[in-house]
């Protein structure tokens, strides 16, 4: 049994009402509903937040809401994955057992259904407890990523490579965390403090497709990616 979770908290300081804005058509929020309806074999898709205003949003596109999220759990500083387990809490104290819960995060309006499905497929064909998205990363620690001592304003690199590297190409590739989606085995999740704690993997997707909203230039980029790509 696999269920979609869609964590949107109300606030968000670098672009306001981010989960409500309106790109190419849609709200990010409804976006990530549909997204969410697009995973093959999903059971059900819940939103987890404590906004009236998404609630209701969320509930008329489609999604459960069982309840507001705590507050707690609503802070700037809150853990993700603290949300991910109250609703997996919850769905078990409802008697509703998922193996996987699927994250469908609003901030990622460029994926695709194929995206989430060949994610979802990863998780379900293999060992991982834990399957993300990534994208090959701009820059490479490697390479072109440097660090400046506070002291001696000396600058190095993040990662000192035992025999020099002239050219970005012979540099170890490195990878782009997304905010796409994390497919998570439920029983892990549930006993784990982090994606990192057991066995995961990654589907590597194109770097449009992993867009992350986080100020209003990406807002405009999305939607010009959107319009163009619905053309």
């Amino acid at each position: 049994m696999i269920v979609a979770g869609i964590f949107a908290r109300g606030g968000s300081k670098g672009v306001p009402k981010k989960n409500s804005r309106i790109i190419a058509g849609k709200s990010l929020l409804q976006r990530a509903i549909d997204h969410a309806n697009s995973i093959k074999g999903i059971t059900g898709v819940y939103c987890s937040t404590d906004s009236e205003e998404l609630a209701d949003e969320a509930t008329k596109h489609g999604a459960i809401v069982p309840w507001l999220r705590p507050s707690e759990l609503a802070r700037d500083d809150s853990k993700e994955w603290d949300s991910w387990n109250h609703l997996i809490n919850w769905l078990n104290q409802q008697k509703i057992y998922p193996t996987h819960l699927v994250t469908v995060p609003t901030v990622a309006p460029l994926r695709t259904a194929a995206d989430l499905n060949a994610c979802v497929n990863l998780a379900l064909t293999s060992n991982a407890d834990v399957v993300m998205a990534v994208s090959e990363a701009n820059r490479n620690p490697w390479f072109n990523m440097v660090t400046i001592d506070q002291k001696t304003k000396q600058v190095r690199l993040v990662n000192e490579p035992k025999t020099k590297i002239y050219n970005r190409q012979a540099a170890p590739t490195v990878y782009d965390v997304s905010t796409v989606t994390f497919v998570i085995k439920c029983e892990f999740l549930l006993k784990s403090d982090s994606i990192y704690d057991g066995e995961t993997r990654a589907v590597v997707l194109p770097r449009a497709h992993c867009l992350d909203i986080d100020t209003e230039d990406d807002i405009e980029f999305a939607e010009y990616l959107l319009n163009k790509s619905e053309k």
